[in-house]
């Protein structure tokens, strides 16, 4: 069995080649508890967002990409140990604005297979998806064998991505336009929400679970990290804005008079 220090050092060329001028990537910004509590609040309250509900709470609840997520059956949740099984990746690479593809990918290494446990908010989630369903009707579209999709159209067609992203930049602008002349009103400074999409609640949910748990190994193993450095840069990060809030915390108590 391959230490954890062997590992890492068989990754060490491509943890060099990402830090490097050759491969430059902006650094993905997770949403603040403020905004998160905002954004939630908002599509929870609004009825015409129910529909979206579900898929939103489940992302922001596990963390899962947003691929997994598209690409859960029903056989893949065991409501009875509420845990949720990942296996597999729904992929949509749009072709133009008639269409495109869709295909279903295994995970190319371990870190991608694993079981993630439902929190209560999704839990409630998937059995509120559940009975939408029962209404509106399940999904009855197979791609590439696999079928009986969780998250699906009204017309039974698995979800695609580019609908979440784009229902999230609606609720997004929706919640901004009332913020701003809610805040006009009351005489404060309004909450604005950032542009973001689906994998930016990923990114919040890794920013979450890294505040509030310094087991490195469950963090990667939740995420499916198959790089242990990703799970790394975003726990200092956490760890980087928790110090501050605790020098804050403690700003009036260091010097007593």
């Amino acid at each position: 069995m391959q230490t954890l220090q062997h590992q890492y050092l068989q990754q060490l060329p491509l943890l060099l080649l990402k830090r490097s001028n050759v491969w430059v990537t902006e650094k993905r910004r997770s949403l603040t508890l403020a905004e998160q509590k905002a954004f939630m609040n908002y599509l929870y309250s609004n009825h015409s967002y129910q529909g979206w509900k579900p898929v939103i709470t489940v992302l922001i609840g596990t963390g899962m990409r947003i691929g997994e997520c598209l690409g859960l059956r029903w056989q893949d949740l065991d409501f009875e140990n509420r845990t949720i099984s990942i296996n597999h990746n729904f992929v949509h690479r749009r072709v133009d604005e008639e269409g495109g593809t869709i295909h279903i990918n295994t995970p190319k290494t371990e870190a991608g297979n694993r079981t993630i446990p439902m929190i209560e908010p999704v839990y409630e989630a998937f059995l509120e998806e559940y009975q939408i369903q029962s209404i509106t009707g399940f999904c009855t579209q197979e791609v590439e064998g696999y079928s009986g999709f969780v998250f699906a159209s009204s017309n039974g067609t698995v979800t695609l991505p580019v609908e979440v992203n784009r229902a999230i930049h609606k609720i997004v602008d929706d919640y901004n336009a009332e913020e701003t002349a809610l805040a006009k009103k009351e005489r404060r400074e309004p909450l604005l929400l950032p542009q973001f999409s689906a994998h930016h609640l990923r990114h919040t949910f890794c920013t979450r679970l890294c505040e509030n748990e310094n087991n490195l190994k469950v963090i990667q193993s939740v995420m499916g990290h198959k790089d242990i450095q990703t799970t790394m840069d975003i726990y200092a990060d956490c760890t980087e804005d928790k110090k501050k809030e605790v020098i804050k915390n403690i700003e009036g108590k260091i010097f007593v008079i």
